[in-house]
């Protein structure tokens, strides 16, 4: 099998005063907590946005783990609606006290390129920071981390950069090279 090198880069905000929020784009677009845990849904959202970058980690979970996952305490889905349709998630994942991943975030690929992804990682991010006010048992948030690849769309380091966050490790490591499984079988071209 084939491989393919892959840079990863991770970033962070100690503050809220880091986070430099995006303009909401134009149009009906609405940022909803999803409350109700729903493996369905979830992994709906992991394949569709994730399917053509390259995102495999989850596609083998069982109905069963994803509902344990999100039932772990303070785990969060925010999805951005345009006009009634899902167009992308973020999801927040209190790693240890005080410290919130942004686990996963990301656009369909017919809502990116719409102003609509620095909008959702704006609001994610101040959903990440005042999590403790919405969590009972969970302690104010001190930092808020993701990671991101060069798998990942190309503008997505920018966007994380404009929104605030900031460089602090970069590793580089071969992955196999596996084919874009798309949401599901065919749904991009070879």
């Amino acid at each position: 099998m084939s491989t393919l090198t892959v840079t990863t880069w991770s970033l962070e905000q100690t503050s809220p005063a880091d986070l430099r929020p995006a303009t909401a784009p134009e149009g009906d677009v609405r940022i909803v907590r999803a409350e109700v845990p729903s493996p369905a849904f979830s992994r709906f959202l992991y394949a569709s946005v994730g399917g053509d970058i390259h995102w495999t980690d989850r596609l083998g979970w069982t109905y069963a783990r994803w509902q344990e996952y999100l039932e772990r305490p303070g785990v969060e889905t925010w999805v951005a609606y345009d006009r009634g349709t899902p167009a992308g998630y973020v999801e927040l994942d209190p790693v240890e006290e005080g410290v919130v991943e942004i686990a996963y975030f990301g656009l369909l690929p017919a809502f990116r390129g719409r102003r609509i992804g620095g909008h959702l990682l704006s609001y994610g991010t101040a959903r990440a920071w005042d999590l403790a006010d919405r969590r009972s048992g969970c302690v104010p948030t001190k930092r808020v981390w993701l990671h991101t690849c060069s798998k990942d769309g190309e503008h997505a380091m920018d966007n994380y950069q404009r929104r605030g966050f900031r460089l602090f490790d970069t590793k580089v490591e071969e992955e196999p090279d596996v084919p874009t499984p798309g949401p599901w079988m065919g749904a991009y071209p070879a």
